[in-house]
């Protein structure tokens, strides 16, 4: 099994890097905007292959908590590996926990293809492991459903932002407590005016 790749980043497209090691091209699906890294950069990629009748294909992340977190959601029954990566796609690792610890169907909603009862089942199955892994390894708590920030993700995402942009401008404004939903998503969106 490829557990994990580390070489050149020689492609990126909407659904997928190719990276070059030693010689070899190995296409990888993954988040979108998971890797920031330019062509030519060097890249570690921890994989996931999984294996059908008809293709070998290769799910990829940066970390390896990402890659558990899709394993994780691949043992949920009607989660398929698609379906794993577009949650993790349009929510991040760190949305998808967080929405399964915080019981929020309304954030699992938000990834397409997935329904309410399958975020209902999502919260139901992982809902206890998440929960004692994140005391286990010392992870912070999951962000509550009436956190500003949780709602700024939220209205971002609905706008049309990828991820990968809802997570930048989020790391950009800071943690500023006092504020309001509202005034973090005017912040956001100016830091996301200024990028493009």
């Amino acid at each position: 099994m490829i557990a994990r790749l580390r070489g050149q980043l020689v492609a990126v497209d909407i659904d997928g890097v190719i990276v070059d090691v030693g010689g070899v091209g190995y296409r990888v699906l993954v988040p979108a905007g998971a890797f920031p890294q330019r062509l030519g950069e060097g890249v570690v990629v921890h994989t996931h292959l999984a294996v059908r009748e008809d293709a070998m294909t290769l799910f990829g992340f940066p970390d390896v908590a990402a890659l558990r977190l899709f394993e994780r959601l691949l043992g949920v029954n009607g989660i398929g590996p698609k379906l794993a990566l577009s949650a993790l796609a349009t929510l991040g690792a760190t949305g998808v926990r967080d929405a399964i610890l915080a019981e929020d169907t309304k954030a699992l909603v938000t990834v397409p293809g997935l329904g309410r009862k399958t975020a209902q089942r999502l919260i139901l199955e992982l809902g206890g492991n998440l929960a004692s892994d994140a005391q286990t390894s010392g992870v912070a708590a999951p962000v509550p459903i009436d956190d500003p920030r949780a709602e700024v993700r939220m209205a971002l995402a609905a706008l049309g932002y990828e991820a990968s942009e809802i997570t930048r401008a989020l790391q950009a404004i800071g943690d500023d407590g006092a504020a309001d939903a509202e005034a973090l998503l005017r912040q956001a969106l100016r830091t996301l005016a200024g990028a493009s």
